[in-house]
């Protein structure tokens, strides 16, 4: 939803302020905003009093009857979450467009953490609807997480329903191909949870629990980067400097692939060690990690085309092109269901995993093929460039492979404490990490000497070099 909320609103509520021109700016804001809550509102008063036929009839229709009672009351709960998500977006909407990106950036990690810490101190006692009060408090944090930058711009929001609103019309033709969209995306979500219920008791967690900690690292580095290069793209267009939209595109695009590779194959090595160290107790056992680490592994491969897509998918908004990007995700969708259903029987939820990682790759390389159409290839230098990177990674894979044994022995000792496991697995991500940008300045990777000189601002001058 965000970026859909995004990719039709920041270009034209952006538009107005580069243009000098608040008071349509926030008009325009006031009337979307008040729609979209209005909206949200009500699908979840809807969906909270059909939840139980929702449940057995379409969301999992194979669960026992005495699970489907717990599962209708987690439904119930998770509906507060999209109230609070939906106002966090459009909080996030309004910041960007106005170059403020720190709070937005954060918000979906605060969203993310309340969720990891609700599975270690709630779900122990209260189980699955422990994780779900964890969602709702991480969608109010990521709403809370905003205000202060929305007191900051001066806010001026009005609740109205005027639609002859300056701008209205230009957000609804821009949104209409992305709720699409998003309306085929929770379909695909609808489909994976029942192929998984199918899979088997546990499979459907395992699924959600990989997705999640895929999430994380695709949040702070792709979602990130995407989220502050956008407006930029946006402006640029909108006073017609396609060649800096272009250029733009590119200067994210590296730095993004230069993060992104890395942070794939790390957490590929750790797929067993790290829902140990985070997840492994109370209910969540030895069986539980066996279950979400292949999955974690085959989503882990994925990281680096979720990462492309985001991007990709952001320059075309940039353009006022949302059909584009839509009409390739709705195909992705189909056979991202067709695969997963082919695999499910065999492989269970890797198999779901496998469809996710494949279809999104597809994705990928679809619309790179297009965006070159647009802006021609890439610089001269990329391939070296990305040569060297993929030597970096694999010197760290290679440290990797040598401590990964040793830590997942350690993180699956019930001798040793939760801390413990926490403390190691904290060190050995130090180690890789340091690992990779070592290589990498060896190797002369620009974006390496960036990353290091933008540390070393943040020392005091007496530890610079």
């Amino acid at each position: 939803m965000s970026g859909a909320f995004g990719a039709a609103f920041i270009p034209i509520f952006g538009g107005y302020l580069e243009n000098n021109d608040p008071e349509r700016a926030w008009r325009l804001a006031s009337a979307v905003v008040t729609r979209a809550a209005v909206a949200i509102v009500v699908l979840a008063l809807i969906t909270f009093v059909l939840a139980d036929p929702i449940m057995r009839h379409v969301v999992a229709p194979d669960l026992p009857d005495d699970v489907l009672p717990l599962a209708v009351r987690t439904m119930r709960i998770l509906l507060l979450s999209p109230v609070f998500l939906g106002l966090g977006i459009a909080a996030k909407g309004i910041l960007e467009a106005q170059h403020q990106f720190t709070l937005p950036a954060l918000s979906p990690v605060f969203y993310n953490v309340a969720i990891i810490i609700a599975a270690l101190l709630l779900a122990p006692e209260h189980g699955i609807e422990g994780v779900a009060v964890g969602v709702v408090i991480g969608a109010l944090l990521h709403l809370g997480v905003q205000i202060p930058g929305l007191i900051g711009t001066g806010i001026r929001l009005r609740p109205t329903f005027d639609g002859a609103v300056d701008g209205l019309a230009e957000v609804g033709r821009l949104l209409l191909p992305r709720v699409i969209g998003l309306a085929a995306f929770q379909l695909n979500f609808v489909a994976m949870t029942y192929l998984a219920s199918g899979a088997g008791e546990g499979r459907v967690s395992a699924l959600n629990y990989a997705w999640q900690m895929m999430m994380l690292p695709h949040g702070v580095i792709a979602l990130s980067i995407s989220t502050v290069v956008f407006p930029t793209m946006a402006r640029q267009y909108q006073t017609g400097r396609i060649d800096e939209v272009q250029r733009t595109f590119s200067q994210a695009l590296m730095p993004m692939l230069f993060l992104t590779i890395p942070a794939s194959i790390g957490l590929f090595e750790l797929r067993t060690a790290l829902p140990q160290a985070v997840f492994q107790f109370g209910a969540f056992d030895a069986n539980s990690t066996a279950l979400v680490s292949p999955a974690v592994a085959f989503l882990a491969l994925g990281l680096l085309w979720y990462a492309i897509v985001e991007l990709l998918t952001r320059f075309y908004y940039a353009m006022k092109d949302t059909r584009t990007p839509v009409i390739a995700g709705i195909v992705i969708i189909v056979i991202n269901i067709v695969l997963g259903a082919l695999l499910v029987d065999s492989l269970e939820q890797s198999g779901l995993a496998i469809a996710l990682t494949v279809s999104t790759g597809i994705e990928a390389m679809i619309l790179f093929v297009l965006v070159r159409r647009r802006i021609g290839g890439l610089q001269p230098d990329f391939g070296s460039w990305i040569a060297r990177v993929m030597l970096a990674t694999a010197v760290m894979a290679t440290i990797a492979e040598v401590v990964r044994p040793k830590l997942e022995q350690a993180t699956a000792s019930d001798s040793t404490s939760r801390f413990m496991h926490l403390v190691m697995l904290g060190y050995v991500l130090t180690l890789l990490t340091a690992t990779y940008f070592l290589a990498a300045f060896w190797l002369r990777i620009p974006e390496a000497e960036r990353f290091l000189s933008a540390f070393e601002r943040r020392l005091p001058i007496r530890l610079r070099r």
